[in-house]
């Protein structure tokens, strides 16, 4: 299996034009580079205005090998080559080398990339990817390649070894650079340094202060899987630090931590969790009896969650809520969290990535054991682990009865092994002593009801009066309830009958997005503006004015009478979605007014004498015929500049969230738009 490395883009605070003066400084030797020995120039040519230059070179690199083991080898030296194509009125270099020696066991191939920063003209960034493939190495192929890797991303951030030219070779620390800053005496030399000897900090600083330490390759299967997800995911593309967590989960393996957080993407977008917060309001009776809540932060800066479990009434609160609304709840619990981690890490100015959970059993018996409510118990487990992985720092389990083994029993078999790991159990009042909660929690913070100083507003719980239960078939339909509410409208589109909404706009800078999926049949997705609103004006709670149809959840604006680029206009080429996809997209309106997004039936084309349609298409033209069309829709409004910060990426570059449209990515045209089929 060949071995892959991607570095995220390093970004240089300096013109290209001033790198490039630095980089060429490196041929045919360079004294900063010792392991570079020489290179000679095999081919070259140019256009005619001389904005294009294209080099060819042989290179020998002196490797940090043993002597013995270079004569065993017969070589003195490793030969790289290295094509490079400079384009002057681009700003772009592009680089592309492979090994010369060995290569009938072994293939190496790196391509770098200069170029303009996206967002200033004066920076220059850097890309970088290589792989390595060991055709024949007496069986152990596998394993050396990742071996040979490992060295190959470690050197990178280190010292002296680039497989063909060393683009990102770091010569020495701090002392080093401000030792060459000094003797040199003008701005190339002191450039050339500054570009090839430290880390620019723009990534650096940015991975440290909000992810924390990750090894080079770590590093890379980040940037890997992200951009996957660009490229592949239906739908939005979840910040690094989620990403981070999945791969930590599955030890950095990208082909296992893909699979279970693309499964956990897809349950969240079915069951909105990300609007969770906003979205659910706990019921009085989990405010009066779930015993637990967020307590200020342990010692290392993570968020406390106490739960007193000893306390709470299991029975009574599945009884009287049911599963789902438990499950509901927990949920809203992590999310909660999440956003903890992500306040603290601002406080304290280092990645806080997962918090600590202290568990009070002082209370639990055997009514605890229940088995509707163990059952309730061992799902939550399942689907927090499955879906926040890696968010549990320490878990803190104090004062365990004797029945605490039978429930461990039960539940420690769902629980993943590294989370298991994470928890630190007292019996009794051990914690009280050396080694105890006061290593993890300051003294100052503890609960008053664990012999602390702190009063802790958690609810003390009780038995759930049995005047709150409910019946069977009423639990039932609030499960139903529960998991249908949404932030999302649903509407029904029919042949003749689009379904239209209507959006004002007052600032003409404004950003228009949506999110929909096309539950069943196909549609086109158009969007057109107006300088006046439908008729009649009757507006529905969400603002739009309605013109209500005969067929339940549609909803048509346009009049019949209004002409196309006389009474409205199209501002987005249309787009055709099919049965079973989401659409995401954005649209920054150049004008106030109102515009009209509208989801029409797909008609199939009509077949001609001359052409037999196939069998298969006149089985999905009667499918969808005969069947309306449904779109579960989510849209909102923003400002440009919430909806630009709201972008976020490693390498300070155009979103994914646009990539399809050749409008928006053309820095010429400011009010830009795009429609994205996911």
């Amino acid at each position: 299996m060949v071995q892959k490395y991607q570095s995220p883009v390093r970004v240089y605070k300096h013109p290209f034009e001033l790198v490039m003066a630095a980089y060429e400084r490196r041929f045919p030797t360079c004294h900063l580079i010792p392991m570079f020995v020489a290179s000679d120039v095999v081919e070259e040519e140019g256009n005619e205005e001389g904005s294009t230059n294209r080099v060819e070179r042989r290179c020998a690199l002196d490797v940090d090998a043993p002597r013995l083991l270079k004569r065993i080898a017969g070589v003195d030296y490793v030969y790289f080559i290295q094509k490079n194509t400079l384009n002057r009125k681009e700003r772009t270099l592009h680089i592309e080398s492979h090994n010369e020696t060995f290569s009938n066991r072994v293939i190496i191939s790196e391509t770098c990339c200069y170029s303009v920063h996206p967002e200033n003209e004066d920076w220059t960034c850097f890309e970088q990817t290589a792989s390595l493939d060991i055709k024949s190495f007496f069986g152990f192929e596998s394993t050396v390649e990742k071996i040979a890797m490992k060295q190959y991303a470690s050197s990178i951030k280190k010292v002296c070894l680039l497989l063909h030219l060393i683009n990102t070779c770091k010569l020495g620390v701090s002392f080093v650079l401000s030792e060459k800053l000094n003797s040199m005496q003008n701005t190339v030399g002191a450039v050339f340094v500054l570009c090839f000897c430290v880390t620019d900090k723009l990534d650096a600083d940015y991975i440290k202060r909000y992810l924390g330490d990750l090894t080079p390759l770590q590093e890379s299967c980040l940037i890997r899987l992200r951009k996957w997800l660009q490229e592949t995911h239906k739908g939005k593309i979840p910040k690094d630090e989620h990403i981070l967590r999945f791969l930590r989960a599955r030890d950095f393996n990208m082909e296992k931590a893909r699979e279970i957080l693309c499964q956990s993407l897809t349950w969240r977008k079915q069951h909105q969790v990300d609007y969770l917060l906003e979205t659910w309001t706990s019921p009085q009776v989990l405010q009066d009896y779930y015993t637990g809540g967020w307590h200020h932060h342990d010692r290392d800066g993570r968020p406390l969650y106490v739960l007193r479990l000893g306390q709470m009434d299991t029975k009574g609160l599945v009884r009287a809520l049911g599963e789902e609304s438990l499950l509901r709840h927990v949920l809203s619990i992590n999310e909660e969290g999440l956003r903890r981690c992500e306040e603290n890490t601002k406080v304290f100015g280092r990645p806080i990535s997962c918090w600590t959970c202290l568990v009070d059993l002082e209370g639990l018996n055997m009514r605890h054991l229940w088995r509707p409510g163990v059952k309730a118990l061992l799902r939550i487990i399942e689907v927090v682990e499955a879906n926040y992985p890696e968010t549990l720092g320490r878990l803190l389990i104090l004062r365990a009865p004797r029945v605490f083994p039978v429930l461990w029993t039960l539940v420690s078999p769902f629980i993943d092994e590294n989370t298991r790991k994470k928890f630190l159990i007292y019996a009794g009042n051990d914690y009280q002593g050396p080694g105890g909660l006061v290593d993890y929690i300051d003294k100052e913070i503890i609960p008053d009801f664990l012999a602390g100083e702190c009063m802790c507003e958690v609810p003390e719980g009780g038995l759930v009066p049995k005047s709150m239960y409910r019946t069977a078939e009423e639990l039932e339909n609030e499960d139903v309830r529960m998991w249908t509410e949404t932030i999302y409208q649903s509407a029904s589109v029919f042949k003749g009958a689009p379904h239209e909404l209507l959006i004002e706009i007052i600032d003409a800078s404004s950003v228009i997005t949506w999110d929909f999926d096309m539950c069943k049949g196909d549609v086109v997705f158009n969007i057109y503006h107006s300088k006046r609103a439908p008729q009649p004006l009757r507006k529905d709670p969400l603002g739009a004015h309605v013109i209500t149809s005969p067929v339940g959840n549609n909803v048509q604006l346009i009049d019949k009478s209004w002409m196309l680029g006389q009474d409205y206009s199209m501002v987005e080429t249309s787009l055709t979605c099919k049965e079973g996809e989401s659409v995401q997209g954005s649209h920054i309106t150049r004008w106030p007014g109102f515009y009209i997004l509208q989801w029409k039936f797909h008609n199939m084309p009509a077949c001609s004498a001359t052409n037999l349609p196939r069998v298969d298409d006149v089985l999905a033209t009667l499918q969808v015929s005969s069947h309306k069309c449904k779109v579960m829709y989510y849209t909102e409004v923003l400002g440009s500049e919430d909806f630009r910060g709201s972008m976020t990426s490693l390498e300070s570059s155009h979103s994914g969230f646009s990539q399809l449209s050749a409008v928006t990515t053309s820095s010429s045209q400011s009010q830009s738009s795009s429609m994205i089929s996911r």
